[in-house]
């Protein structure tokens, strides 16, 4: 009997701490996979370790135009369109304070951090529209909330791309594509860091597996964001926020007291307005 040739997950930004991980548990898994990077070395050290049972397409996106072409040459492959998309990429790290720096280099972090998501997302989601209960998962990384000393760029474009996934979850809807973002809000433990990693820091396979079950709609299938570790608690309380799904909280003792005062306050005031 044959079987159905299951559509393939596309990886951009394999080669990366993450992307890595991501690709070895999907071909683990049994998945098809499609590794793609702008790092052609890493793209052949992946090929060499996994063979066959891997595609690797090296991209290096940096205009509409790069993306279009990236989603030629993912039509172009035998077998099936994609059904699936985690993109796992960010730009060159650096530290330095934005106000050290020209207007420029803000700009050109965002050309690297936070554009080729967008002319990725693009291109790539009206081709995952032919696929049933496609998924599209975006991976941050910290410094959306609260600004990273020295890496101040970084927390701007960590933001912005939130704020980017958050559209594109509500505008994909149409296509329909189900887009989501797992946010990791600290580093990130692995194994070439285990010697100096806290012990709170999420562990780069827990990531990827969960940005897995992300895209194949088994985990917070209703919402744009997602935050890792799952349950952390990096907001202050009372800011809602996509994970703020259900009933309204109950107010807090703070809000009934500021609530009952600001009625007494009016009754008081009432007699006076009467008489004016």
């Amino acid at each position: 009997m044959k079987g159905t040739m299951k559509a393939p997950l596309v990886i951009v930004g394999a080669t990366g701490m993450v992307g890595t991980r991501l690709v070895a548990q999907a071909l683990a898994a049994g998945r098809r996979t499609i590794a793609i990077a702008n790092d052609a070395d890493a793209l052949d050290r992946l090929q060499a370790r996994y063979g066959a049972a891997l595609t690797t397409l090296f991209a290096d996106i940096r205009s509409d135009g790069d993306a279009a072409d990236l989603a030629a040459r993912l039509r172009a492959l035998p077998g099936p369109a994609p059904g699936a998309v985690i993109a796992a990429i960010r730009g060159a790290a650096g530290s330095q304070r934005v106000l050290d720096a020209p207007a420029d280099f803000l700009r050109r972090r965002l050309d690297e951090d936070l554009l080729p998501h967008l002319s990725i997302a693009r291109h790539l989601l009206p081709m995952l529209a032919t696929q049933p209960r496609a998924g599209y998962v975006l991976i941050g990384g910290p410094g959306a909330d609260h600004p990273w000393s020295g890496y101040g760029h970084h927390s701007i474009g960590a933001s912005a791309l939130r704020m980017l996934a958050r559209v594109l979850h509500e505008e994909a809807r149409t296509l329909p594509v189900r887009v989501q973002m797992l946010a990791v809000d600290s580093p990130v433990r692995c194994d070439a860091n285990a010697a100096t990693a806290r012990a709170q820091w999420p562990d780069v396979d827990a990531i990827a597996d969960h940005a897995l079950r992300l895209v194949d709609g088994a985990a917070n299938a209703d919402v744009a964001l997602v935050r890792f570790p799952i349950g952390a608690a990096v907001r202050p309380p009372g800011l809602s926020d996509d994970l703020d799904v259900g009933p309204c909280a109950p107010p807090t003792q703070h809000q009934t007291d500021a609530s009952a005062l600001l009625r007494r306050l009016a009754t008081a005031a009432s007699p006076q307005e009467s008489r004016s």
